[in-house]
């Protein structure tokens, strides 16, 4: 009896056509079965991101460069939430201890002379053909995927986790928090410390155990600060956000105050996309990074500005919607800790742009330009399909 590939293979190719297109568009189908709402809005997303990019990088001659690279990276994090929504996220869990060692040796190597540093922070291992990798973003996924691990594992058969669980997830959160302060990336040591809370708080654990981490942390914030474990400028940045007179913290001002600016200029409609003259004199530092959403505001205006936020909240609803719906509790915290990283690090992007939040360094997910970041949050969206797909089956 002839299987369905040889039979396929000799069938004429009208027919051939065909039958793939049925199996796609059968209703188990995988393609059926992913969320095409967040992949409509993770795509806007980038489409805005290379544009944006462009704009902000046109100034200085960069804007065609800076759009290939972005459009290469969108590419490749493209194919590695493919290849993370294929592989069953249930099959992945056995592999989180390995995922989670080479996530730690990333952040050790950046502390060798292999390391580079770049705006303050020695977090880079620089590649040949000018690529740089940033692990700590790597290690967002392996601390995620960590957490779920342990608190899924001793959940079985429990009603809620016990204190040996808590504090399992503090000792395997404990090394890449430490790894990364000693960069020192306070940015991203914020994004471990918020989604590290929110899987825990979500996962069931006592209130107290919330009050006990809501402290931790404030004593944790006093320490860092009183025993200048953070540089100058770090300080500084945050300082920005007070009446504090020191030269490095008003430079900072005068930096959120110039994207609060560019973000005024744009009115409803914007300036037109590469005519924003904030952007175009450089007012505003970082403009392709860390203030992209200055020159969506500038040049997009209100609207254009709006539409990021909105497209950003329908891909937290998305997530949120598939944590509801998980089939088991390693993807339903899979999925949360993903919605809390990105929540955290979107709001703290966007709030930095409007002189709320201070300056941290963290891109906007999908539209601020950066390789790791990119492929990190694909791989993430990838992770999230996964578990929609196998929670419809």
């Amino acid at each position: 009896m002839t299987d369905w590939s040889e039979s396929t293979r000799s069938a004429p190719i009208s027919l051939r056509r065909e039958t793939l297109r049925e199996r796609a568009m059968d209703r188990d189908s995988f393609l059926r079965q992913l969320d095409w709402v967040l992949v409509a809005a993770v795509v806007v997303l980038c489409v805005l991101g290379c544009a944006l990019v462009w704009a902000a990088a046109k100034p200085q001659g960069l804007g065609s460069t800076y759009l290939k690279k972005d459009i290469l990276n969108i590419a490749i994090g493209s194919s590695l939430a493919v290849l993370a929504a294929l592989v069953d996220y249930r099959t992945l869990r056995a592999y989180t201890p390995v995922l989670y060692a080479a996530s730690l040796f990333g952040l050790l190597v950046v502390l060798t002379p292999l390391g580079s540093t770049i705006n303050g922070a020695h977090s880079w291992i620089t590649l040949p053909a000018g690529f740089e990798v940033q692990p700590s973003e790597f290690a967002k996924i392996a601390v995620v995927l960590g957490i779920a691990m342990l608190l899924a594992e001793k959940r079985e058969g429990r009603s809620d986790p016990t204190r040996n669980d808590i504090l399992l997830c503090f000792a395997l959160s404990a090394a890449p928090v430490l790894l990364i302060l000693a960069q020192p990336d306070v940015g991203s040591v914020m994004v471990f410390v918020i989604t590290i809370f929110g899987m825990l708080a979500l996962s069931g654990i006592p209130g107290r155990w919330v009050g006990g981490m809501l402290g931790l942390a404030v004593v944790g914030a006093f320490f860092v600060v009183h025993a200048h474990l953070l540089h100058q400028y770090q300080l500084a940045r945050f300082q920005a956000l007070t009446h504090n007179t020191s030269v490095a913290a008003q430079t900072f001002k005068f930096n959120q105050q110039q994207a609060g600016i560019a973000i005024g200029n744009g009115g409803w409609f914007g300036q037109g996309l590469g005519s924003g003259t904030q952007t175009n004199g450089q007012f505003v530092p970082e403009q392709q990074t860390d203030f992209i959403f200055s020159v969506a505001g500038e040049e997009l205006g209100l609207l254009g500005a709006a539409l990021v936020v909105v497209l950003s909240g329908v891909v937290l609803w998305r997530a949120l919607r598939i944590a509801r719906y998980a089939q088991d509790q390693f993807g339903m915290l899979v999925a949360v800790g993903i919605v809390c990283w990105f929540a955290f690090q979107t709001f703290e992007n966007i709030g930095m742009n409007l002189g709320i939040m201070p300056i941290t360094g963290l891109p906007l997910p999908f539209v601020s330009y950066g390789g790791t970041s990119m492929f990190a949050s694909m791989i993430a969206i990838g992770l999230l399909q996964n578990v929609k797909v196998r929670s419809n089956r």
